[in-house]
């Protein structure tokens, strides 16, 4: 099968959707065809859809059926696993699992976005981290730039590791433009993560995650 990782974040709110996406257009500009899945998401509009999802459809140059791009998706925007329970749903990682191997038989790049940050319950025995684990995918982190990312990410590091997941390279996003010390703050970050720094992305990139990708590398490339 195709290369595939996993995608998590120091956080929620700190533009996994948005490096996911950058990450399919650079894809794209390295000639490859590409997809990302967003295995569960919480939060539609009055027509059914995720913003998530449907930005991350847009992004890929393979078109996939939705119940692989998004297996588990709900109506409100709260944490996924009480949404779960509201809806009396099981998330199944078999079902998640079988998705992403669809997947990577039809593009030559995959990006599984996962939800919240790394370990956010997804029931009342599973988590994102869990879920990881069961994917046997390596792992992209986004480090969210603002105050205490650097705590944030090196315990995020040490939750990948934990679990034995290999860590292939991190992103830096400037979430917050008026970050003190945002230099310093990344020189520490690029000298404690032990994986390559894949790009630093800018706040409010020009031409949005396309124009982001022109900061970007894929694992490897």
């Amino acid at each position: 099968m195709n290369p595939a990782y996993f995608l998590t974040g120091t956080d929620t709110e700190i533009g996994k959707t948005f490096v996911t996406c950058a990450l399919l257009h650079r894809a794209r500009l390295d000639g490859l065809s590409a997809a990302g899945l967003k295995p569960v998401a919480a939060g539609t509009d009055a027509a059914g859809l995720n913003d998530d999802v449907e930005a991350i459809r847009a992004a890929s140059n393979v078109e996939l059926p939705l119940d692989i791009v998004n297996p588990y998706c709900f109506a409100p925007a709260i944490a996924p696993h009480i949404a779960a329970a509201e809806a009396g749903v099981t998330i199944e990682f078999g079902k998640i699992t079988a998705a992403c191997d669809q997947a990577r038989h039809q593009a030559e790049r995959i990006i599984v976005e996962g939800v919240g940050g790394f370990c956010v319950p997804l029931g009342d025995d599973r988590s994102a981290a869990d879920l990881a684990v069961a994917l046997e995918l390596p792992v992209i982190l986004v480090v969210g730039l603002r105050l205490g990312c650097i705590n944030h990410a090196l315990l995020t590091v040490e939750a990948i590791a934990a679990r034995g997941l290999t860590l292939v390279g991190w992103v830096a996003n400037r979430i917050d433009p008026a970050m003190a010390r945002s230099a310093e703050n990344l020189a520490t970050l690029e000298t404690l993560l032990p994986a390559p720094l894949l790009g630093v992305v800018p706040y409010g990139p020009e031409g949005g995650a396309a124009g982001a990708a022109r900061y970007l590398k894929l694992p490897g490339l």
